[in-house]
């Protein structure tokens, strides 16, 4: 596989790991880190690889795929940066935060048709995969519940709970074994460190078929413990990756029978299922080149991790609202109840909500109107009657979106931004049949306190700036500024001005303008 290459972003606690795998598989070309101490150890270690703190190096390098391991809030830019410049993308765990931008990843990359992977190392254990194949054959019988404790002392992070730390490795399996995604999730925790961060959470979800399941994290336990019990109606299993290889994977054949009408249990001996020794992350790495070289998707694929990531929102949410129980679709996906409107917002009946949308404090939205999924909506923000705005969409507070006014995905509202849908306004005079169609395409951001007047169009990528006012169209990555607003620019899918040469200094998009438009592909000059 040397052939194939890939950097390392992010070679802290866990990146070191993947560089030390990725170099042994004779793949690794860079590392990339935000501390030059670490490439100075880094350096002394591998000589024959190149380091850099700079990611627009690595995006501009020949490498064929992208592994990041960093802080989880940094995802999913430096992964749609990545995925805009052609690369394969592998994530570290959890894929991102935000639903919606799981989705975005997923759509890109079949669009660019790369290869997007998440970092779910256990899918990747030998004891677990075997421990799959007896669940999937009927071996334990109909399974009845899944508990999984992942407990320790340490690490104890700042940038994220408990929850989100240790527990996407056990829903990954759990929903693996399940075969399907839970209808309900709840959570409880306590925060004993820190005000603000769960040191220690329990989740528990239920599931169509009966199953149920529970797990319990923390980082403030007296020992460790990594270990999945799976209790079948025949037989039951118990993966405890603390334990020696050989005793990995235990097979537990107790019985309950019935004498009248008592449940009396059949104990029996613990087997021992035979595994043979290897390193789950050598593993991974492995089906991360592998994908790349034939473009079959991995086990954890975008997908995968996007199911992942629903659960854990869901938990989030339950946690946050002191345990109350949030419903999910039968397939584990969003549905109309996972959506958050805040107590002090309106939604009108006749509203469609895509899933997964936020509304937040004193909102309202009119009937009419279809949200679409993953949007946020912020404070004070009214919407309706009669708009549509596109999946993705982030609409921040005190901004009024007009009948007339249609937003496509991904589009970026800035506080303040005004929308007008007619040109002469007059309280005396109703002018509703007067409206003029305001259309922001895919992707345009508009900075705070801009203004767009009726009538226009802006193009996709587009950038307003803030306070601008915009009286005629915008054309497709134009940035434009001023009163009324004027072009002086271009930018980038990713939200970068682009240089002189019409590239873009931090992803390493090309583009050319030809005919009157600018369009990705490279060559040319305005």
């Amino acid at each position: 596989m040397a052939d194939l290459k890939v950097a390392v972003v992010g070679s802290g606690y866990w990146g070191k790991n993947l560089v030390r795998n990725f170099h042994e598989l004779g793949a690794l070309d860079r590392i990339c880190d935000s501390s030059p101490d670490t490439l100075d150890s880094f350096r002394e270690r591998y000589p024959d690889t190149q380091t850099c703190v700079s990611y627009a190096e690595v995006l501009n390098s020949g490498v064929d795929g992208v592994v990041i391991a960093t802080p989880a809030e940094s995802h999913f830019r430096l992964a749609q940066e990545a995925l805009l410049a052609d690369k394969h993308v592998y994530v570290e765990k959890p894929l991102v935060l935000d639903e919606g931008d799981a989705v975005r990843l997923i759509e890109l990359a079949a669009e660019r048709k790369r290869i997007l992977m998440v970092g779910h190392l256990l899918q990747y254990h030998p004891a677990f995969i075997r421990l799959g194949q007896m669940v999937a054959s009927g071996e334990l019988g109909r399974i009845n519940y899944i508990y999984s404790n992942r407990l320790n002392l340490g690490k104890i992070r700042r940038e994220e709970n408990a929850l989100w730390s240790f527990a996407p490795h056990d829903i990954s399996m759990i929903l693996t074994l399940a075969g399907e995604g839970p209808e309900s999730v709840q959570a409880v925790g306590g925060n004993y460190l820190h005000k603000a961060i769960a040191d220690v959470t329990t989740t528990h979800m239920e599931f169509a078929s009966g199953l149920k399941s529970h797990i319990f994290v923390s980082w403030l336990h007296p020992f460790k413990e990594q270990k999945l019990v799976v209790v079948g109606q025949d037989k039951m299993a118990v993966f405890d990756d603390t334990r020696p290889w050989e005793e990995k994977l235990l097979l537990y054949p107790h019985r309950i029978n019935w004498q009248g009408n008592a449940p009396i249990p059949d104990k029996a001996e613990a087997e021992r299922v035979a595994v043979e020794p290897a390193e789950p992350l050598r593993r991974e790495c492995q089906q991360f080149l592998e994908s790349m070289r034939t473009g079959k998707a991995p086990l954890t694929c975008g997908q995968e991790g996007l199911a992942v990531l629903r659960v854990l929102n869901a938990a989030q949410r339950s946690l946050d609202r002191g345990g109350d129980k949030v419903l999910l679709g039968r397939d584990g996906a969003a549905g109309s109840s996972s959506n958050f409107v805040h107590s002090s917002a309106y939604v009108d009946d006749g509203v469609e909500l895509g899933g997964e949308v936020s509304i937040w404090h004193f909102s309202h939205v009119l009937t009419g109107s279809t949200i679409g999924h993953g949007c946020k909506i912020g404070q004070n923000v009214v919407i309706g009657p009669d708009v549509s705005v596109g999946s993705g969409c982030k609409i921040q507070n005190n901004v009024s979106v007009y009948k007339g006014v249609t937003l496509e995905e991904n589009v970026f509202c800035g506080p303040s931004v005004v929308f007008t849908n007619v040109h002469n306004p007059r309280c005396e005079i109703p002018r509703m049949g007067e409206i003029k169609p305001t259309l922001v395409r895919r992707g345009a951001t508009l900075g705070a306190n801009s203004t767009i007047v009726c009538g226009t169009t802006i193009g996709r990528y587009a950038f307003v700036g803030a306070g601008a006012v915009v009286t005629e169209d915008v054309p497709d990555h134009a940035l434009v500024v001023g009163n009324p607003a004027r072009q002086k620019g271009w930018v980038c899918e990713c939200g970068v001005r682009l240089d002189e040469s019409l590239a873009c200094p931090a992803c390493g998009g090309e583009y050319r303008y030809e005919d009157g438009a600018l369009s990705r592909g490279g060559g040319g000059r305005r």
